[in-house]
């Protein structure tokens, strides 16, 4: 068992070490901070979405930072603990993956990425015995927010983080919720939205447009014989907005910022079964097999439908990229 924990640490470690700003630490054992010898300043939670409610917790740990020195930590779970203790209750989707998360934390002032590998037998740990833990290191700031639950039966919460910063001498910051429309902000409500494809309201909500990522993987080529090589994305359990045809912004691994049209759903034309993000991506040419996408979608243009033949498709996708062009434009003119 040792064995294969080791190596799901490894192999964790080294994905993110593959994608994640090479200025930025990575650990994912809590066994791994004292050696790190410096102050740590830690924001703790699940942070699905890093919304606003979230960065607010971020930001109390990178101000203690810029008082009193040491690196900005964050501290989550993967997966995300309620898949492993009540997976009857877990959400079918998350606003990212971890991979993403990663990314977006790297913009708010986060030096230090603590994706904690969530099983149960780690779900089997007090709360007492997570803080012993936590505390081996010089932790000096931990930030929450005020209904953080942690621990074997959610025994830990802010009145016995309280007693454990005064008895151990590190400063809690407890933060209250984020309010958005009347309501907290909450990771459920930003799904909800985007389930809904109010992708404007997720914005506000997430504090930043509303973006996926996903693996470029081999497909049917289907594309490239009508004259519209498309990237198909692997999304992972990644939120989706309603399916059909969209005008996106693509972001490449190099930087590239780049337009097109997407198809999102089943492909019922070809007589495709499971759901798909396929990318068409509009002046461009080259190999994105393996490569990392962040897709962000603009304009919902039409619903996903069935054609009577592959010629009739190929006229409707050179409408619907004229489309998106056009949109595309208009939005950036504005």
């Amino acid at each position: 068992m040792k064995n294969r924990q080791e190596c799901l640490y490894h192999e964790l470690e080294s994905r993110l070490r593959s994608r994640y700003p090479s200025d930025v630490l990575i650990r994912n054992r809590l066994e791994d901070l004292p050696a790190l010898g410096v102050p740590l300043h830690l924001a703790l939670g699940v942070f699905d979405g890093v919304h606003v409610g979230h960065q607010a917790v971020i930001a109390r740990a990178v101000d203690a930072a810029k008082r009193e020195g040491g690196l900005v930590g964050l501290l989550t779970f993967d997966p995300h603990p309620i898949r492993v203790i009540a997976p009857n209750k877990a959400p079918s989707a998350l606003l990212e993956t971890l991979d993403h998360k990663a990314r977006v934390i790297a913009n708010l002032g986060v030096q230090l990425f603590i994706p904690v590998h969530f099983d149960h037998e780690f779900a089997k740990m007090e709360a007492t015995e997570f803080i012993e833990k936590l505390m081996a290191a010089p932790v000096r700031t931990v930030a929450v927010g005020e209904d953080w639950r942690f621990g074997h039966n959610r025994g830990g919460d802010v009145p016995f983080l309280r007693r454990e910063a005064t008895r151990r001498g590190f400063k809690l910051e407890a933060v209250p919720p984020v309010m958005h429309g009347g309501d907290r902000i909450s990771s459920t409500r930003i799904r909800q939205a985007i389930r809904d494809g109010n992708l404007d309201d997720a914005e506000q909500m997430l504090g930043r447009p509303y973006t996926v990522t996903g693996t470029v993987v081999e497909g049917n080529k289907l594309g490239r014989t009508i004259d519209f090589p498309t990237a198909n994305l692997a999304t992972g359990e990644a939120q989706l907005p309603p399916d059909g045809v969209w005008a996106i912004r693509a972001f490449l691994a190099d930087g590239r910022k780049l337009t097109g049209v997407s198809n999102l759903g089943l492909r019922p034309t070809v007589g495709g079964t499971r759901r798909s993000l396929e990318v068409h991506l509009f002046d461009f040419s080259g190999d994105l097999y393996g490569q990392d996408l962040e897709i962000r979608f603009e304009n919902h243009l039409r619903a996903e439908i069935q054609f009577p033949s592959i010629d009739a498709l190929r006229t409707q996708i050179q409408k619907d990229a004229n489309a998106a062009r056009a949109s595309l434009r208009e939005e950036s003119s504005i």
